[in-house]
């Protein structure tokens, strides 16, 4: 077989994929996705080390390597090494996540990658950074997590410290380089060069602390738990239903007074207490009691119409079941149906950005290890009989 794009967009870049685990793997997904050929490279059954990305047919790794083809390669010795470099010659992308001392050992870093090809686009997620005093600490989400803010701003106050229930370091320092990478792809068009694109778990959870981190760089506020509640737009939280809970976001003064309008709750409006948006947030405790009262005698579903139609923002807090069985997220396709020759009809997180001309698809389930050794070796110049002698080598 012949590669496939899953888009139009990307079909002319091909990228190495060296990453393991999730937050590299994440990065070369979103590649993939648009089309670019990605090859990811593993160990060979038998070679020390491994993919540590979970079981092969579990659910995480299947979604973190769709649209990409396998290929076995022994990097610890010359000669798969040399394949490599062979390969990088006409690749576009590199992406890799051992931690910064690792690359070199191989000698896969970006300076000996860029010696034979000056184009190459070298992507690089580590924990902490490629250098700084905790390079080569092993990264780990949930460590970023905890020294990048997160923990400390999430869960119920006075509870003590939570992590989030998705590794959302991981998946944020995969996007950004992503990102970083097709940034670089773009200035390439214009210098004729490529460049050492670098993310790590700890930047990327940082980052993504937004507005919370820029309340102590600008404010020199210390932002602590807020439970379910927006930590300074309020009432926005959970509130009690007669058959359950539902979210509500009702801050703001425009927004605030067609909630109270909505609920019958117009004595809120005139309530010195809740004047404003810094009065409800200090009596927070006492507007939430107020509002709950009446929210516990509808329904989940009544709230949800009640208030949308009144143009405030509300819905329910689904179960991942309920997530897909939301008609929108049926609308939206995030249930990507895909074909597996062992699992049969999956379907696999899809995509949350739509283009219009140039739209994503679901091509390639994840491949066995290996799958498209020969056919990409063949790619590369390499004969039946060169093939076979790698492979009795523990080559590939």
């Amino acid at each position: 077989m012949s590669f496939t794009p899953a888009s139009q967009a990307l079909a002319r870049f091909k990228v190495l994929d060296l990453t393991r685990v999730r937050a590299g793997p994440t990065a070369a997904r979103q590649l993939a996705d648009w089309g670019a050929d990605v090859i990811k490279i593993e160990l060979p059954a038998g070679a020390e080390g491994g993919d540590m990305g979970g079981p092969r047919h579990g659910p995480d790794f299947q979604n973190l390597h769709r649209n990409k083809r396998s290929l076995t390669l022994n990097l610890k010795e010359k000669d798969g090494l040399a394949i490599f470099k062979r390969m990088v010659e006409s690749a576009d992308v590199v992406v890799e996540n051992y931690r910064p001392d690792v690359k070199f050992r191989l000698g896969v870093d970006y300076e000996t990658i860029r010696s034979i090809n000056k184009r190459i686009v070298y992507g690089s997620i580590s924990g902490f950074g490629e250098d700084g005093p905790y390079r080569k600490r092993p990264g780990f989400d949930q460590i970023a997590q905890g020294m990048g803010g997160l923990m400390s701003i999430t869960g119920i106050p006075g509870q003590g410290p939570v992590r989030v229930g998705i590794p959302i370091a991981d998946l944020g320092a995969g996007i950004f380089c992503a990102m970083g990478i097709l940034v670089a792809l773009l200035e390439r068009e214009i210098s004729g060069e490529g460049q050492w694109v670098q993310s790590s778990l700890l930047g990327a959870q940082i980052s993504l602390l937004d507005f919370q981190a820029a309340r102590w760089l600008i404010a020199k506020e210390v932002p602590g738990q807020a439970g379910n509640d927006h930590p300074t737009s309020i009432p926005t939280g959970v509130f009690p239903t007669r058959d359950g809970h539902v979210n509500i976001a009702a801050s703001g003064a425009h927004i605030f007074a067609r909630f109270c309008q909505a609920l019958e709750l117009g004595h809120l409006l005139q309530d010195p207490l809740f004047a404003d948006d810094a009065a409800r947030s200090a009596n927070r405790m006492a507007l939430n009691k107020a509002i709950a009262e009446v929210t516990k005698l509808r329904t989940s579903a009544e709230l949800i119409d009640l208030l949308n139609n009144a143009g405030v923002p509300c819905g329910p807090i689904n179960r991942m079941d309920e997530v897909f069985a939301d008609s929108q997220v049926k609308h939206l396709g995030m249930a990507a149906p895909i074909g597996h020759a062992s699992l049969g009809n999956i379907a696999l997180v899809n995509q949350a950005v739509k283009l219009s001309r140039t739209p994503n698809r679901m091509v390639q389930a994840t491949p066995e290890k290996g799958e498209h050794t020969e056919e990409i070796l063949r790619e590369y110049g390499y004969d039946p009989d060169c093939i076979a002698d790698l492979r009795d080598r523990k080559i590939i």
